[in-house]
């Protein structure tokens, strides 16, 4: 595992994040967000010996989406030996797939291990951030209301933070029972001999679905597209392995390395060849014979569309739930919700107790409006009008020094978003590290790097199986853009990013005179 740097270490203690954000200067760099990307980023930081930095968190302790989503049955859908930080093996997993409790104190174990909490301000959701042309600053309020400037900013948000309801239902306002989303799930309300009605048949459902059948009275799940569902190859993880893994290292490195490269060859499939997908529909049609008898439940379980179109769900006890006699399967919709029951499209109303939403997040509308404000004032929601997008998922034109952490196209249908996160944390760094030996005040992507980069990445979408699979997902934008996933090999990614291309950006030098909008176009490499 990487240590931190000689010159790392040779700094004084860090300063405490309140002290970053109420001194008169700028902060180097400000970090939104404490998951995956915004730790990540900030330990790799530390390691390049970078102090600083202040790292903004909305709630009380660090962990992102692994903290607020608690939901019973919660877990990871790729092996966590891989998702995990590559610096930061974790010998200890206790199963393939991890559940949510021990990925949440993985995190919180990274942030004291590297020293990150006394950067980290937590219960400081960030309410917007402007960037200030004159001073090259980000100009940043939070909702307790401080106030912080930054050079540079780093986005770890993330795409999946933002709940999504259901829309276009009549009457949900006028439900008088217990109703919740299932990222902020109650705990206190007790659903044993309840009637529950279940909203959506997404990766949090399927999880969730089998753990409170067994102790509701009824379960009513509204279905409007079924998912495909493959059997999930989970195990414990014994004794033997651990004391592996801990006394040899390497054997976890290769484990690790096992398993990426078997994920990553479902890449074919996704994306080079998607006819490929038809021999992985053939296990997941098997997998709804196994557990599903009823020949009228079982047709309405199959999807229409190829496997693959929409994320691929993993799970063993899903479709035995189902089975059970609680359990009803509505795929005919919703007409309308009433103080104490749901009217179906086909006119039978059905009492309820509770209803949770298992309708997922504003995938392809991560930044609500309002937030983040680039270059004459102009708000992001309103650059990304036909959908979001961005420079190698990371830098958005006219949004100088903002660079996001699982940006648009980033995301992966077959492999672990952790690889992405640390090749874009790489990227970053390259970019500090060259604005420091050039002495810039801001980089900024040309807009027409950015346009062709994107036309491109559109083009190879439109061979997909995300594109062409007969589905509508939530990887698509309204527009129809796929503005989600991208387009191929993971490794491939890495090496796009390997390196910061000072040339595609407008860069804007320590001499330049902001006031009279004097910019410096630095080539890459030029002094």
């Amino acid at each position: 595992m990487p240590k931190p740097s000689a010159a790392s270490a040779r700094k004084s203690a860090p300063r405490s994040a309140t002290r970053s954000a109420t001194r008169s200067g700028p902060v180097r760099v400000a970090i939104v967000g404490t998951g995956f990307s915004g730790l990540g980023m900030a330990i790799r930081l530390k390691q390049a010996g970078v102090e600083d930095f202040v790292v903004l968190e909305k709630a009380a302790d660090v962990g992102g989406t692994w903290r607020d989503n608690h939901y019973p049955g919660c877990a990871c859908d790729v092996q966590s030996h891989l998702y995990s930080f590559s610096f930061e093996p974790n010998p200890g997993w206790s199963r393939m797939f991890s559940p949510q409790p021990e990925i949440w104190n993985y995190l919180r174990h990274c942030a004291d291990k590297y020293g990150i909490r006394p950067h980290i301000r937590f219960n400081a959701e960030v309410t917007t951030a402007k960037w200030d042309e004159k001073a090259s600053v980000w100009r940043l309020k939070t909702a307790d209301g401080g106030q912080l400037s930054a050079k540079v900013l780093v986005s770890g948000m993330g795409g999946l933070s933002r709940p999504a309801y259901p829309e276009g239902i009549k009457g949900l306002e006028k439900f008088k029972g217990r109703s919740f989303h299932s990222q902020q799930w109650d705990h206190d309300y007790d659903l044993a001999g309840k009637r529950v009605a279940v909203i959506g048949t997404g990766a949090s459902a399927i999880q969730f679905v089998p753990q409170i059948q067994k102790e509701v009275a009824r379960l009513d799940l509204y279905q409007r597209t079924p998912p495909w569902i493959v059997p999930k190859p989970d195990r414990s993880i014994g004794a033997f392995e651990h004391r592996l893994f801990k006394s040899l290292p390497l054997s976890q490195r290769l484990f690790r390395g096992a398993i990426y490269w078997m994920l990553e060859a479902r890449a074919l499939g996704f994306t080079v060849s998607p006819r490929l997908m038809k021999l992985v529909q053939v296990e997941g049609v098997r997998h709804i014979h196994r557990h599903i008898k009823a020949p009228e439940l079982r047709a309405r379980l199959t999807p229409k569309y190829t496997i693959g179109c929409k994320r691929v769900l993993i799970s063993d006890d899903y479709y035995p739930a189902l089975a059970q006699p609680n359990v009803e399967v509505i795929d005919s919709g919703i007409r309308e919700v009433r103080a104490h029951g749901i009217v179906g499209t086909d006119g039978k109303e059905r009492a309820v107790d509770a209803i949770i939403y298992g309708t997922g997040f504003h995938a392809t509308d991560p930044m609500p409006r309002g937030m983040l404000f680039g270059r004459d004032g102009v708000d992001l929601v309103d650059a990304w009008k036909d959908g979001p997008e961005a420079y190698k998922g990371t830098t958005v034109a006219g949004f100088p020094n903002l660079f996001i952490l699982m940006g648009p196209n980033t995301g992966l249908g077959h492999n672990s978003m952790v690889y992405m996160i640390e090749s874009q944390v790489k990227y970053v760094l390259d970019a500090l590290r060259q604005m420091d030996a050039q002495g810039l005040r801001s980089v900024d992507v040309k807009p027409e790097v950015q346009a062709g980069f994107n036309s491109t990445l559109q083009k190879q979408l439109g061979h997909t199986i995300w594109n062409t699979g007969g589905c509508n997902s939530w990887y698509l934008h309204p527009s129809g853009k796929n503005t989600t996933l991208w387009p191929g090999f993971t490794f491939r990614f890495r090496r796009l990013v390997s390196r910061f291309d000072l040339a595609s950006y407008t860069a804007q030098d320590e001499r330049a005179a902001p006031a009279q909008g004097r910019r410096a176009k630095l080539a890459a490499g030029a002094a």
